[in-house]
């Protein structure tokens, strides 16, 4: 089991920026690919940006590419997501989740944080 550990959500005007954090304390986080989903009301977890566990290969949705970075510090076993220029439609539940493989698709990530809301007011 792997707990993962999610921080850094918030309200924040559009175009603003915001840094979300998912630690695995006590983990070799360097195993595992890391993922961050999100899911606003009413529709499905999408996914946002994933990462391998050495930190080589990047991947993010379309919607947000230019915007967000995802990174990985595996000395602190913390995963991070950078969010730029932040819009009210990237208002969601943000998750973390990990996993053997960094991909787009949320049912081959194995351990899920709990989530943390960021909001952006228009």
């Amino acid at each position: 089991q792997v707990l993962l550990v999610e921080s850094g959500g918030g309200l924040v005007q559009a175009g603003g920026s915001l840094r979300l954090s998912c630690a695995a304390p006590g983990r070799t986080f360097s195993l595992y690919a890391t993922g961050w989903f999100r899911q606003a009301p009413g529709k499905e977890r999408e996914f946002v940006s994933a990462i391998g566990g050495t930190g080589a290969s990047t991947y993010y949705a379309d919607s947000v590419k230019g915007r967000f970075t995802i990174s990985r510090d595996n000395t602190k076993s913390t995963v991070y997501q950078q969010m730029t220029s932040l819009k009210p439609e990237d208002t969601a539940v943000y998750y973390c989740a990990a996993g053997m493989r960094a991909t787009y698709a949320a049912g081959d990530y194995v351990y899920w944080g709990q989530g943390t809301q960021v909001t952006v007011s228009s």
